[in-house]
């Protein structure tokens, strides 16, 4: 059993520790290093998880999907994009493998750098130069004439029959025929998750809270992609359609 003056000593040395940094041999270079290390590890493991390929998580590379969409100014419908990309091929087409067919329609082959969690509507924006922002619609030159509308000097009329600034909304269906289901986003659009075939998105700047119809190309999504894989529609008895894609047939009622 220590003495009592054992303790004191004991109690003193505490005493004179209290507020004492502890110093590494070496000075502080040592913990420096240790630190650097744990921030790249931490980073390189972010990066890794974002940019792993997603070959379980559809779209792969496999699918061929479409999506049917549209631009919305205040009340009514801009023109839809042309181009195909195809010819002569863009830097972005070879990258993505994502065009359209002047249709209205998203033709998702995905490329590589498009698959599973890096579907998004983004990648589409960006391999026809169109920018979707908080701030507004700008089309490039060769879209919609370059027009470029901005919240900040755009007004449109809302419920009440009021002139009030435009906001940018984008409305994404699930299923282009069902229109009863849909969530609407006001921000983040490039990081809109392209997750499954026949969905639909309108990308509008209207009126805070309008009503945003569905693309007009919902309508006619089945015909639109399935010409694009090769099919041949043609219109049968009172208005029914019936579409042929290699060897399948399904007919429609009009």
């Amino acid at each position: 059993m220590a003495s009592g003056s054992s303790a004191k000593k004991v109690a003193r040395l505490a005493q004179k520790g209290k507020g004492k940094k502890v110093r590494f041999q070496g000075g502080t270079l040592f913990p420096s290093i240790m630190a650097i290390v744990i921030v790249l590890g931490t980073a390189l493991i972010v990066y890794s998880r974002q940019s792993a390929p997603s070959r379980n998580t559809p779209p792969t590379i496999n699918d061929h999907w479409h999506v049917s969409y549209g631009f919305y100014k205040c009340d009514g419908f801009l023109n839809d994009l042309t181009g195909t990309l195809e010819e002569p091929r863009t830097p972005e087409y070879v990258k993505y493998n994502i065009h359209s067919h002047d249709d209205g329609v998203i033709h998702w082959h995905a490329g590589a750098l498009a698959t599973g969690t890096r579907a998004k509507l983004g990648l589409f924006l960006d391999s026809y130069g169109v920018k979707v922002s908080t701030d507004g619609i700008t089309f490039p030159a060769n879209q919609n004439n370059g027009e470029s509308y901005k919240t900040s000097d755009l007004k449109c009329k809302n419920a009440e029959g009021e002139m009030v600034a435009a906001q940018v909304q984008v409305v994404v269906w699930d299923q282009y025929d069902n229109s009863e289901v849909s969530k609407k986003y006001i921000t983040d659009f490039n990081n809109i998750r392209i997750k499954k075939d026949g969905m639909a998105i309108t990308m509008a700047i209207a009126a805070p809270g309008a009503d945003i119809p569905m693309p007009k190309s919902a309508a006619n999504l089945p015909e639109l992609g399935a010409v694009d894989m090769g099919g041949v529609t043609t219109t049968t008895v009172k208005g029914a359609t019936t579409t042929t894609v290699k060897g399948a047939t399904t007919t429609t009622a009009g």
